[in-house]
Protein backbone atom coordinates (compact mmCIF):
# COMPACT_ATOMS: atom_id res chain seq x y z
CA UNK A 1 0.00 0.00 0.00
CA UNK A 2 1.34 3.30 -1.19
CA UNK A 3 2.50 6.65 1.99
CA UNK A 4 -0.61 8.38 0.64
CA UNK A 5 -3.44 5.92 1.85
CA UNK A 6 -0.81 4.18 4.38
CA UNK A 7 -1.39 8.13 6.30
CA UNK A 8 -4.62 8.58 5.66
CA UNK A 9 -6.00 5.48 6.81
CA UNK A 10 -3.31 5.72 10.06
CA UNK A 11 -5.16 9.75 10.65
CA UNK A 12 -8.85 8.35 10.36
CA UNK A 13 -7.75 5.09 12.74
CA UNK A 14 -6.19 7.53 15.51
CA UNK A 15 -8.92 9.79 15.34
CA UNK A 16 -11.87 7.78 14.65
CA UNK A 17 -10.75 6.24 17.51
CA UNK A 18 -10.70 9.08 19.75
CA UNK A 19 -13.76 10.43 18.78
CA UNK A 20 -15.13 7.25 19.85
CA UNK A 21 -13.44 6.87 22.91
CA UNK A 22 -14.65 10.67 23.52
CA UNK A 23 -18.29 9.85 22.58
CA UNK A 24 -18.58 7.12 24.98
CA UNK A 25 -16.73 9.09 27.49
CA UNK A 26 -18.87 11.81 26.97
CA UNK A 27 -22.52 9.93 26.64
CA UNK A 28 -21.82 8.05 29.97
CA UNK A 29 -20.58 11.07 32.11
CA UNK A 30 -23.19 13.59 30.53
CA UNK A 31 -25.83 11.11 31.73
CA UNK A 32 -24.32 10.60 35.24
CA UNK A 33 -23.86 14.24 35.40
CA UNK A 34 -27.38 15.12 33.95
CA UNK A 35 -28.82 12.85 36.69
CA UNK A 36 -26.50 13.73 39.77
CA UNK A 37 -26.87 17.47 39.21
CA UNK A 38 -30.98 17.05 38.51
CA UNK A 39 -30.93 14.96 41.74
CA UNK A 40 -29.13 17.74 43.67
CA UNK A 41 -31.62 20.45 43.10
CA UNK A 42 -34.53 18.61 43.94
CA UNK A 43 -32.60 17.93 46.86
CA UNK A 44 -32.25 21.13 47.70
CA UNK A 45 -35.80 22.00 46.84
CA UNK A 46 -37.15 19.12 48.96
CA UNK A 47 -35.06 20.55 51.73
CA UNK A 48 -36.33 24.37 51.28
CA UNK A 49 -39.98 22.89 51.49
CA UNK A 50 -38.96 20.48 54.68
CA UNK A 51 -38.23 24.38 56.56
CA UNK A 52 -41.33 25.83 55.04
CA UNK A 53 -43.40 22.58 55.92
CA UNK A 54 -42.55 23.17 59.59
CA UNK A 55 -44.14 26.47 59.62
CA UNK A 56 -47.01 25.95 57.73
CA UNK A 57 -50.38 24.66 58.66
CA UNK A 58 -51.93 23.68 55.58
CA UNK A 59 -49.37 21.42 54.37
CA UNK A 60 -51.34 20.51 51.33
CA UNK A 61 -51.67 24.11 50.30
CA UNK A 62 -47.64 24.36 50.67
CA UNK A 63 -47.26 21.79 48.18
CA UNK A 64 -49.31 23.28 45.75
CA UNK A 65 -47.73 26.14 46.40
CA UNK A 66 -43.70 25.04 45.89
CA UNK A 67 -45.08 22.82 43.05
CA UNK A 68 -45.92 26.09 41.74
CA UNK A 69 -42.93 27.96 42.36
CA UNK A 70 -40.57 25.33 41.70
CA UNK A 71 -41.85 23.28 38.88
CA UNK A 72 -41.91 20.26 40.25
CA UNK A 73 -44.41 17.76 41.84
CA UNK A 74 -44.40 17.85 46.03
CA UNK A 75 -45.69 15.55 47.91
CA UNK A 76 -45.50 15.65 51.58
CA UNK A 77 -45.53 12.79 54.09
CA UNK A 78 -45.49 11.55 57.44
CA UNK A 79 -43.48 9.63 59.16
CA UNK A 80 -46.29 6.51 58.84
CA UNK A 81 -46.35 7.06 54.80
CA UNK A 82 -49.12 8.72 54.58
CA UNK A 83 -49.07 11.38 52.19
CA UNK A 84 -50.49 14.85 54.01
CA UNK A 85 -49.98 17.07 50.85
CA UNK A 86 -49.82 16.38 47.59
CA UNK A 87 -49.11 18.54 44.45
CA UNK A 88 -51.09 16.35 42.13
CA UNK A 89 -54.17 15.09 44.18
CA UNK A 90 -57.28 17.42 45.34
CA UNK A 91 -57.58 17.46 49.15
CA UNK A 92 -60.16 15.25 49.14
CA UNK A 93 -58.51 12.15 47.71
CA UNK A 94 -55.22 12.84 50.64
CA UNK A 95 -57.34 10.65 53.31
CA UNK A 96 -57.72 7.45 50.99
CA UNK A 97 -54.16 7.94 49.11
CA UNK A 98 -51.92 4.50 48.90
CA UNK A 99 -49.11 4.56 51.84
CA UNK A 100 -46.09 5.55 50.20
CA UNK A 101 -43.55 4.26 53.17
CA UNK A 102 -42.69 1.47 51.13
CA UNK A 103 -41.51 3.24 48.24
CA UNK A 104 -37.38 3.38 47.52
CA UNK A 105 -36.79 6.89 47.76
CA UNK A 106 -39.45 7.38 51.16
CA UNK A 107 -37.55 4.07 52.80
CA UNK A 108 -34.28 5.69 52.59
CA UNK A 109 -35.78 8.95 53.91
CA UNK A 110 -36.90 7.73 57.08
CA UNK A 111 -33.63 6.01 57.43
CA UNK A 112 -31.81 9.25 57.24
CA UNK A 113 -30.55 9.70 53.70
CA UNK A 114 -31.52 11.58 50.68
CA UNK A 115 -33.64 8.82 49.05
CA UNK A 116 -33.28 8.29 45.13
CA UNK A 117 -35.53 6.86 42.32
CA UNK A 118 -36.57 7.24 38.84
CA UNK A 119 -39.72 5.27 37.76
CA UNK A 120 -42.55 5.62 35.46
CA UNK A 121 -45.27 7.22 35.97
CA UNK A 122 -48.57 4.99 36.41
CA UNK A 123 -51.04 7.41 35.25
CA UNK A 124 -48.72 9.29 32.44
CA UNK A 125 -46.27 6.05 32.06
CA UNK A 126 -43.13 8.48 31.29
CA UNK A 127 -39.92 8.08 33.62
CA UNK A 128 -39.50 10.24 36.52
CA UNK A 129 -37.09 11.73 38.91
CA UNK A 130 -37.84 10.89 42.55
CA UNK A 131 -35.67 12.37 45.46
CA UNK A 132 -36.94 12.53 49.31
CA UNK A 133 -35.67 13.51 52.47
CA UNK A 134 -36.65 14.19 55.76
CA UNK A 135 -37.99 17.55 56.46
CA UNK A 136 -40.46 19.06 58.78
CA UNK A 137 -42.78 17.00 60.29
CA UNK A 138 -42.21 14.35 58.07
CA UNK A 139 -40.89 13.40 54.53
CA UNK A 140 -40.89 15.76 51.80
CA UNK A 141 -41.25 14.11 47.85
CA UNK A 142 -39.91 16.07 44.90
CA UNK A 143 -40.09 14.60 41.47
CA UNK A 144 -39.75 15.66 38.39
CA UNK A 145 -40.54 14.51 34.63
CA UNK A 146 -37.27 13.23 32.89
CA UNK A 147 -38.02 13.19 29.90
CA UNK A 148 -36.96 16.79 29.88
CA UNK A 149 -33.67 15.59 31.03
CA UNK A 150 -33.78 12.49 28.45
CA UNK A 151 -33.94 15.04 25.63
CA UNK A 152 -31.20 17.42 26.73
CA UNK A 153 -29.21 14.05 26.94
CA UNK A 154 -30.05 13.42 23.48
CA UNK A 155 -29.21 16.75 22.22
CA UNK A 156 -26.04 16.80 23.98
CA UNK A 157 -25.09 13.24 22.61
CA UNK A 158 -25.72 14.24 19.23
CA UNK A 159 -23.73 17.96 19.29
CA UNK A 160 -21.07 15.31 20.80
CA UNK A 161 -21.30 12.57 17.81
CA UNK A 162 -21.87 16.19 15.31
CA UNK A 163 -18.35 17.27 16.82
CA UNK A 164 -16.50 13.78 15.98
CA UNK A 165 -17.63 13.80 12.38
CA UNK A 166 -16.20 17.07 12.04
CA UNK A 167 -12.87 16.43 13.55
CA UNK A 168 -12.53 12.94 11.87
CA UNK A 169 -13.66 15.10 8.76
CA UNK A 170 -10.80 17.83 9.45
CA UNK A 171 -8.15 15.13 10.44
CA UNK A 172 -8.89 13.46 6.60
CA UNK A 173 -8.12 17.15 5.54
CA UNK A 174 -5.21 17.89 7.77
CA UNK A 175 -3.87 14.18 6.61
CA UNK A 176 -4.58 14.67 2.94
CA UNK A 177 -2.45 17.86 3.34
CA UNK A 178 -0.08 16.11 5.28
CA UNK A 179 0.38 13.42 3.02
CA UNK A 180 0.91 15.62 -0.19
CA UNK A 181 3.67 17.84 1.64
CA UNK A 182 5.12 14.24 2.97
CA UNK A 183 4.84 11.91 -0.08
CA UNK A 184 5.02 14.74 -3.18
CA UNK A 185 8.68 14.76 -1.79
CA UNK A 186 9.15 11.33 -1.38
CA UNK A 187 7.86 10.21 -4.76
CA UNK A 188 10.38 12.79 -6.58
CA UNK A 189 13.54 11.11 -4.21
CA UNK A 190 12.04 7.51 -5.31
CA UNK A 191 11.42 8.57 -9.13
CA UNK A 192 15.53 9.94 -8.69
CA UNK A 193 17.16 6.84 -6.69
CA UNK A 194 14.76 4.87 -9.63
CA UNK A 195 16.33 6.44 -12.50
CA UNK A 196 19.73 6.51 -11.08
CA UNK A 197 19.29 2.46 -10.03
CA UNK A 198 18.66 2.48 -14.05
CA UNK A 199 21.61 4.01 -15.02
CA UNK A 200 20.43 7.68 -15.73
CA UNK A 201 23.26 9.13 -13.73
CA UNK A 202 22.12 12.77 -15.19
CA UNK A 203 19.12 12.88 -12.78
CA UNK A 204 19.33 14.92 -9.41
CA UNK A 205 16.57 15.65 -7.23
CA UNK A 206 15.49 19.54 -7.44
CA UNK A 207 14.36 19.43 -4.03
CA UNK A 208 15.24 22.15 -1.22
CA UNK A 209 13.05 21.08 1.65
CA UNK A 210 13.71 21.69 5.36
CA UNK A 211 13.96 19.06 8.11
CA UNK A 212 14.71 14.97 6.80
CA UNK A 213 13.64 14.97 3.29
CA UNK A 214 15.71 17.69 2.86
CA UNK A 215 18.73 15.85 4.52
CA UNK A 216 17.43 12.56 2.25
CA UNK A 217 17.39 14.68 -1.05
CA UNK A 218 21.52 16.30 -0.31
CA UNK A 219 22.21 12.62 0.46
CA UNK A 220 20.74 11.28 -2.67
CA UNK A 221 22.80 14.35 -4.39
CA UNK A 222 26.01 13.47 -2.88
CA UNK A 223 25.05 9.56 -4.11
CA UNK A 224 24.81 10.73 -7.29
CA UNK A 225 27.59 12.43 -7.68
CA UNK A 226 29.82 9.94 -6.16
CA UNK A 227 28.19 6.99 -8.23
CA UNK A 228 28.98 8.72 -11.31
CA UNK A 229 32.39 9.44 -10.48
CA UNK A 230 32.91 5.67 -9.27
CA UNK A 231 31.35 4.90 -12.53
CA UNK A 232 33.33 7.05 -14.70
CA UNK A 233 36.50 5.74 -12.44
CA UNK A 234 35.24 2.01 -13.24
CA UNK A 235 34.96 2.55 -17.19
CA UNK A 236 37.56 4.10 -17.76
CA UNK A 237 39.43 1.50 -15.82
CA UNK A 238 37.79 -1.03 -17.72
CA UNK A 239 38.24 0.47 -20.88
CA UNK A 240 41.87 0.57 -20.27
CA UNK A 241 41.60 -2.89 -19.24
CA UNK A 242 39.69 -4.42 -22.47
CA UNK A 243 43.31 -2.46 -24.26
CA UNK A 244 45.71 -3.45 -22.56
CA UNK A 245 44.04 -7.33 -23.18
CA UNK A 246 43.37 -6.80 -26.35
CA UNK A 247 46.74 -5.35 -27.21
CA UNK A 248 48.62 -8.20 -25.61
CA UNK A 249 49.75 -10.85 -27.92
CA UNK A 250 48.90 -13.27 -25.52
CA UNK A 251 45.66 -14.98 -25.38
CA UNK A 252 44.31 -14.31 -21.60
CA UNK A 253 41.02 -16.19 -20.40
CA UNK A 254 39.22 -15.24 -16.92
CA UNK A 255 36.76 -17.78 -15.38
CA UNK A 256 35.03 -17.22 -12.23
CA UNK A 257 33.99 -19.37 -9.48
CA UNK A 258 31.11 -20.62 -11.10
CA UNK A 259 33.30 -22.23 -13.75
CA UNK A 260 31.63 -19.27 -16.75
CA UNK A 261 33.74 -17.64 -18.77
CA UNK A 262 33.95 -13.62 -17.96
CA UNK A 263 36.68 -12.25 -20.40
CA UNK A 264 38.81 -13.20 -23.15
CA UNK A 265 41.01 -11.33 -25.57
CA UNK A 266 40.44 -11.50 -29.27
CA UNK A 267 43.93 -13.18 -29.62
CA UNK A 268 42.04 -16.13 -26.89
CA UNK A 269 39.29 -16.38 -29.08
CA UNK A 270 41.19 -16.76 -32.57
CA UNK A 271 43.05 -19.64 -30.25
CA UNK A 272 40.43 -21.65 -28.90
CA UNK A 273 38.05 -20.94 -31.79
CA UNK A 274 35.34 -19.64 -29.88
CA UNK A 275 33.21 -16.31 -30.60
CA UNK A 276 30.21 -16.48 -28.59
CA UNK A 277 29.72 -13.38 -26.20
CA UNK A 278 31.06 -13.63 -22.63
CA UNK A 279 29.92 -15.25 -20.31
CA UNK A 280 29.75 -18.58 -21.50
CA UNK A 281 30.75 -22.26 -20.26
CA UNK A 282 33.71 -23.35 -19.70
CA UNK A 283 32.50 -26.48 -21.66
CA UNK A 284 32.79 -24.59 -24.73
CA UNK A 285 36.36 -24.44 -24.62
CA UNK A 286 38.36 -26.91 -26.70
CA UNK A 287 38.62 -30.59 -25.23
CA UNK A 288 42.22 -30.25 -25.24
CA UNK A 289 43.38 -32.73 -22.06
CA UNK A 290 46.57 -30.50 -20.92
CA UNK A 291 44.20 -27.16 -21.35
CA UNK A 292 41.13 -28.49 -19.21
CA UNK A 293 43.90 -30.37 -16.40
CA UNK A 294 45.38 -26.78 -16.07
CA UNK A 295 41.90 -24.85 -15.59
CA UNK A 296 40.69 -27.71 -13.45
CA UNK A 297 44.01 -27.02 -10.70
CA UNK A 298 43.63 -23.73 -11.19
CA UNK A 299 40.23 -23.54 -9.95
CA UNK A 300 41.19 -25.67 -7.37
CA UNK A 301 43.80 -23.17 -6.45
CA UNK A 302 46.65 -24.52 -8.19
CA UNK A 303 49.19 -23.10 -10.46
CA UNK A 304 50.33 -24.27 -13.85
CA UNK A 305 53.67 -23.87 -15.06
CA UNK A 306 54.12 -22.96 -18.26
CA UNK A 307 53.69 -26.13 -20.36
CA UNK A 308 53.20 -26.45 -24.30
CA UNK A 309 50.34 -28.08 -26.21
CA UNK A 310 48.53 -28.02 -29.44
CA UNK A 311 45.09 -26.39 -30.04
CA UNK A 312 43.79 -27.03 -33.20
CA UNK A 313 46.84 -26.39 -35.76
CA UNK A 314 48.67 -23.76 -33.28
CA UNK A 315 51.55 -24.29 -30.79
CA UNK A 316 50.46 -22.37 -27.89
CA UNK A 317 52.45 -22.12 -24.09
CA UNK A 318 49.69 -22.91 -21.42
CA UNK A 319 49.77 -20.88 -18.18
CA UNK A 320 47.05 -20.82 -15.41
CA UNK A 321 46.67 -18.88 -12.30
CA UNK A 322 44.34 -19.20 -9.43
CA UNK A 323 42.46 -15.92 -8.50
CA UNK A 324 41.64 -15.00 -5.03
CA UNK A 325 37.73 -14.51 -5.69
CA UNK A 326 38.00 -18.36 -6.73
CA UNK A 327 38.18 -18.13 -10.31
CA UNK A 328 41.03 -18.53 -12.44
CA UNK A 329 42.57 -17.06 -15.35
CA UNK A 330 44.77 -18.88 -18.18
CA UNK A 331 47.41 -17.07 -20.44
CA UNK A 332 48.25 -18.59 -24.19
CA UNK A 333 51.15 -17.28 -25.95
CA UNK A 334 50.69 -18.29 -29.49
CA UNK A 335 54.25 -20.12 -30.21
CA UNK A 336 53.39 -21.06 -34.38
CA UNK A 337 55.14 -18.56 -35.38
CA UNK A 338 58.20 -19.65 -33.38
CA UNK A 339 58.28 -22.75 -34.19
CA UNK A 340 57.69 -21.96 -38.06
CA UNK A 341 60.87 -19.67 -37.62
CA UNK A 342 62.65 -22.31 -36.12
CA UNK A 343 61.89 -24.80 -38.69
CA UNK A 344 62.87 -22.53 -41.12
CA UNK A 345 65.83 -22.11 -39.76
CA UNK A 346 66.60 -25.90 -39.63
CA UNK A 347 65.41 -25.90 -43.24
CA UNK A 348 67.43 -23.18 -44.31
CA UNK A 349 70.39 -24.49 -42.37
CA UNK A 350 70.27 -28.06 -43.73
CA UNK A 351 69.06 -26.86 -47.58
CA UNK A 352 72.55 -24.19 -47.44
CA UNK A 353 74.56 -27.37 -46.06
CA UNK A 354 73.32 -29.43 -48.60
CA UNK A 355 73.28 -27.02 -51.75
CA UNK A 356 77.35 -26.18 -50.22
CA UNK A 357 78.04 -29.54 -49.51
CA UNK A 358 78.20 -30.86 -53.49
CA UNK A 359 80.55 -28.33 -54.62
CA UNK A 360 82.61 -28.88 -51.45
CA UNK A 361 82.86 -31.81 -52.06
CA UNK A 362 83.65 -31.91 -55.74
CA UNK A 363 86.41 -29.25 -55.26
CA UNK A 364 87.85 -31.11 -52.42
CA UNK A 365 87.60 -34.56 -54.40
CA UNK A 366 89.22 -32.19 -57.69
CA UNK A 367 91.83 -30.83 -56.07
CA UNK A 368 93.05 -34.09 -53.95
CA UNK A 369 93.25 -35.36 -57.39
CA UNK A 370 95.14 -32.32 -59.08
CA UNK A 371 98.37 -33.17 -56.18
CA UNK A 372 99.18 -36.35 -58.38
CA UNK A 373 101.85 -35.45 -60.38
CA UNK A 374 101.54 -38.21 -62.79
CA UNK A 375 97.70 -36.99 -63.86
CA UNK A 376 97.47 -36.20 -67.67
CA UNK A 377 97.17 -32.42 -68.87
CA UNK A 378 93.78 -33.17 -70.35
CA UNK A 379 92.65 -34.19 -67.22
CA UNK A 380 94.26 -31.89 -65.25
CA UNK A 381 92.32 -28.83 -67.13
CA UNK A 382 89.00 -30.76 -66.89
CA UNK A 383 89.39 -31.37 -62.99
CA UNK A 384 90.61 -27.29 -62.87
CA UNK A 385 87.78 -26.61 -64.93
CA UNK A 386 84.98 -28.46 -62.28
CA UNK A 387 86.83 -27.14 -59.51
CA UNK A 388 86.62 -23.83 -60.38
CA UNK A 389 82.82 -24.53 -61.71
CA UNK A 390 81.81 -25.05 -58.66
CA UNK A 391 83.58 -22.25 -56.93
CA UNK A 392 81.31 -20.10 -59.30
CA UNK A 393 78.27 -21.99 -57.87
CA UNK A 394 79.62 -21.36 -54.58
CA UNK A 395 80.25 -18.06 -54.99
CA UNK A 396 76.48 -17.14 -56.70
CA UNK A 397 74.95 -19.28 -53.50
CA UNK A 398 76.65 -16.93 -51.09
CA UNK A 399 76.10 -13.64 -53.23
CA UNK A 400 72.63 -14.37 -53.73
CA UNK A 401 72.22 -14.85 -49.61
CA UNK A 402 73.99 -12.08 -48.94
CA UNK A 403 71.10 -9.78 -51.40
CA UNK A 404 68.91 -11.87 -49.85
CA UNK A 405 69.67 -10.84 -46.26
CA UNK A 406 70.15 -7.68 -46.87
CA UNK A 407 67.06 -6.95 -48.09
CA UNK A 408 65.04 -8.94 -45.41
CA UNK A 409 67.03 -6.99 -42.81
CA UNK A 410 66.05 -3.93 -44.31
CA UNK A 411 69.36 -2.65 -45.34
CA UNK A 412 68.45 -2.24 -48.90
CA UNK A 413 66.17 1.16 -49.67
CA UNK A 414 64.34 1.29 -53.46
CA UNK A 415 65.12 4.53 -55.04
CA UNK A 416 62.34 3.92 -57.59
CA UNK A 417 62.13 5.71 -60.87
CA UNK A 418 61.09 5.41 -64.36
CA UNK A 419 62.60 2.07 -65.68
CA UNK A 420 61.71 1.00 -69.61
CA UNK A 421 60.80 -2.40 -69.85
CA UNK A 422 62.05 -3.15 -73.19
CA UNK A 423 65.33 -1.90 -72.25
CA UNK A 424 66.02 -4.05 -68.60
CA UNK A 425 64.53 -7.02 -70.21
CA UNK A 426 67.50 -6.71 -73.35
CA UNK A 427 70.00 -6.98 -69.97
CA UNK A 428 68.41 -9.72 -69.17
CA UNK A 429 68.07 -11.53 -72.44
CA UNK A 430 72.36 -10.65 -73.19
CA UNK A 431 72.89 -12.66 -69.65
CA UNK A 432 70.96 -15.68 -70.85
CA UNK A 433 71.28 -15.20 -74.67
CA UNK A 434 74.45 -18.04 -74.69
CA UNK A 435 72.19 -20.45 -73.29
CA UNK A 436 69.07 -19.83 -74.72
CA UNK A 437 70.75 -19.74 -78.24
CA UNK A 438 72.42 -23.62 -76.99
CA UNK A 439 69.06 -24.72 -76.08
CA UNK A 440 67.20 -22.81 -79.41
CA UNK A 441 64.90 -20.67 -77.68
CA UNK A 442 63.84 -17.43 -78.47
CA UNK A 443 63.55 -14.49 -76.35
CA UNK A 444 61.41 -11.79 -76.68
CA UNK A 445 59.65 -8.43 -75.09
CA UNK A 446 55.98 -7.34 -75.87
CA UNK A 447 55.22 -4.43 -73.59
CA UNK A 448 51.63 -2.90 -73.64
CA UNK A 449 50.18 0.13 -74.35
CA UNK A 450 50.99 2.58 -71.95
CA UNK A 451 53.53 -0.30 -70.32
CA UNK A 452 56.32 0.82 -72.05
CA UNK A 453 57.63 1.83 -68.17
CA UNK A 454 57.39 1.07 -64.82
CA UNK A 455 58.30 2.61 -62.04
CA UNK A 456 60.67 0.63 -60.21
CA UNK A 457 64.26 0.95 -58.88
CA UNK A 458 65.99 0.37 -61.91
CA UNK A 459 68.88 -2.04 -60.42
CA UNK A 460 66.17 -4.21 -58.33
CA UNK A 461 64.18 -4.49 -61.82
CA UNK A 462 67.39 -5.56 -64.04
CA UNK A 463 68.23 -8.17 -60.71
CA UNK A 464 64.07 -9.32 -61.10
CA UNK A 465 64.25 -9.61 -64.95
CA UNK A 466 67.48 -11.48 -64.87
CA UNK A 467 66.57 -13.49 -62.40
CA UNK A 468 63.01 -14.82 -63.55
CA UNK A 469 64.33 -14.88 -67.58
CA UNK A 470 67.80 -17.17 -66.10
CA UNK A 471 64.96 -19.20 -64.25
CA UNK A 472 63.02 -19.20 -67.26
CA UNK A 473 65.70 -20.63 -69.59
CA UNK A 474 67.38 -23.06 -67.45
CA UNK A 475 63.78 -24.58 -67.34
CA UNK A 476 62.63 -24.67 -70.64
CA UNK A 477 63.67 -27.48 -73.62
CA UNK A 478 62.09 -25.61 -76.75
CA UNK A 479 59.78 -22.34 -77.81
CA UNK A 480 60.61 -19.94 -75.85
CA UNK A 481 60.94 -17.16 -73.12
CA UNK A 482 58.31 -13.68 -73.88
CA UNK A 483 58.30 -10.87 -71.12
CA UNK A 484 55.37 -9.22 -71.20
CA UNK A 485 53.86 -5.82 -69.85
CA UNK A 486 50.52 -4.35 -69.01
CA UNK A 487 48.95 -1.05 -67.54
CA UNK A 488 46.12 -1.23 -65.29
CA UNK A 489 44.52 1.26 -62.74
CA UNK A 490 47.17 0.24 -60.19
CA UNK A 491 50.18 0.19 -62.29
CA UNK A 492 52.28 -1.75 -64.52
CA UNK A 493 52.46 -5.75 -64.77
CA UNK A 494 54.96 -7.50 -66.15
CA UNK A 495 54.74 -11.40 -66.79
CA UNK A 496 57.32 -13.62 -67.43
CA UNK A 497 56.22 -16.99 -69.98
CA UNK A 498 57.85 -19.57 -70.76
CA UNK A 499 57.01 -22.97 -72.70
CA UNK A 500 58.67 -25.28 -70.48
CA UNK A 501 57.64 -28.04 -67.91
CA UNK A 502 55.39 -26.16 -65.95
CA UNK A 503 54.03 -25.83 -62.26
CA UNK A 504 51.69 -28.37 -60.40
CA UNK A 505 49.18 -26.45 -57.89
CA UNK A 506 50.59 -27.74 -55.00
CA UNK A 507 53.92 -26.14 -55.79
CA UNK A 508 53.23 -22.51 -57.18
CA UNK A 509 53.12 -21.14 -53.94
CA UNK A 510 56.24 -22.35 -52.13
CA UNK A 511 58.15 -21.95 -55.41
CA UNK A 512 59.39 -18.24 -53.64
CA UNK A 513 60.69 -19.95 -50.50
CA UNK A 514 64.11 -20.31 -50.34
CA UNK A 515 65.83 -23.62 -52.14
CA UNK A 516 62.47 -25.01 -52.40
CA UNK A 517 62.57 -26.81 -55.88
CA UNK A 518 60.38 -28.33 -57.59
CA UNK A 519 62.38 -31.35 -59.41
CA UNK A 520 65.99 -31.16 -57.19
CA UNK A 521 67.57 -33.16 -58.72
CA UNK A 522 66.91 -31.25 -62.13
CA UNK A 523 67.06 -27.91 -60.89
CA UNK A 524 70.27 -28.55 -59.51
CA UNK A 525 71.87 -30.00 -62.36
CA UNK A 526 70.26 -26.51 -64.21
CA UNK A 527 72.68 -24.51 -62.19
CA UNK A 528 70.32 -22.93 -59.89
CA UNK A 529 71.10 -21.41 -56.82
CA UNK A 530 66.95 -21.90 -55.29
CA UNK A 531 67.24 -18.78 -54.18
CA UNK A 532 66.22 -16.83 -57.42
CA UNK A 533 62.53 -16.58 -57.00
CA UNK A 534 62.81 -15.79 -53.09
CA UNK A 535 65.04 -12.88 -54.57
CA UNK A 536 62.41 -11.61 -56.82
CA UNK A 537 59.46 -12.00 -54.23
CA UNK A 538 61.35 -9.35 -51.93
CA UNK A 539 62.22 -7.50 -53.96
CA UNK A 540 58.57 -6.98 -55.80
CA UNK A 541 57.10 -6.63 -52.22
CA UNK A 542 59.36 -3.87 -51.65
CA UNK A 543 58.19 -1.99 -53.78
CA UNK A 544 54.27 -2.27 -52.88
CA UNK A 545 53.67 -4.92 -55.20
CA UNK A 546 53.21 -8.71 -55.47
CA UNK A 547 53.98 -11.99 -57.04
CA UNK A 548 52.61 -15.55 -57.95
CA UNK A 549 53.29 -17.94 -60.38
CA UNK A 550 50.57 -19.76 -62.59
CA UNK A 551 50.75 -22.58 -64.78
CA UNK A 552 50.08 -26.53 -65.57
CA UNK A 553 52.51 -28.92 -65.77
CA UNK A 554 53.67 -29.24 -69.77
CA UNK A 555 51.86 -26.39 -70.58
CA UNK A 556 54.58 -24.00 -69.04
CA UNK A 557 55.09 -21.45 -66.66
CA UNK A 558 54.02 -17.80 -66.21
CA UNK A 559 56.04 -15.63 -62.87
CA UNK A 560 53.15 -12.56 -62.59
CA UNK A 561 54.79 -9.64 -60.46
CA UNK A 562 52.97 -6.12 -60.09
CA UNK A 563 54.60 -2.97 -59.64
CA UNK A 564 52.51 0.09 -58.57
CA UNK A 565 52.80 3.51 -59.82
CA UNK A 566 53.50 6.61 -57.61
CA UNK A 567 50.92 7.16 -54.70
CA UNK A 568 48.79 4.10 -55.69
CA UNK A 569 48.17 1.94 -53.06
CA UNK A 570 49.66 -1.05 -52.52
CA UNK A 571 48.09 -4.04 -53.90
CA UNK A 572 49.00 -6.38 -51.23
CA UNK A 573 51.27 -9.75 -51.12
CA UNK A 574 50.28 -13.12 -51.19
CA UNK A 575 51.40 -15.73 -48.62
CA UNK A 576 54.35 -17.82 -50.15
Amino acid sequence: MRLTPRLLLGTLSIVGALAAFVAFTVDSRLRRELAVENARRLERDARFIGVQWARAADPDALADSAAAALDVAVTLIDTLGQPRGDSRAAPALLGGAENLGNRPEVAAARAGRVGRATRRDTETGRPHLYVAVRGGPGIVRVDVDATGLDAAFTDARRDVRLAAIVAVLGAVVLALVFSANIVGPITQLRDVARALAGGDLSRRPALAAPGEVGELANAIHRLAEQLGSRLQALASEETLLAATLESLAEGVIAVDARQQVVRLNETARRLVGVRDPVPFGTDLLPRERLLRDALAGALAGRATDPIETQLGDRIVALTARPLGAGGAVVAMFDLTPIRRLEAVRRDFVANVSHELKTPLTVIGGFAETLLDDELPAASRRQFAEAVRGNAVRMQRIVDDLLDLSRIESGGWIPAPGWSDVAATAADAFASARATADAKGLTLACEPGPGAERAWVDPTAFRQVLGNLVDNAVRHTTQGGVVVRSQRDAHGVTVQVQDSGGGIPAEHRTRVFERFYRVDPARSRDAGGTGLGLSIVKHLTEAHGGRVWADGAPGGGTTITLTLPDPGAAPAGVTDS
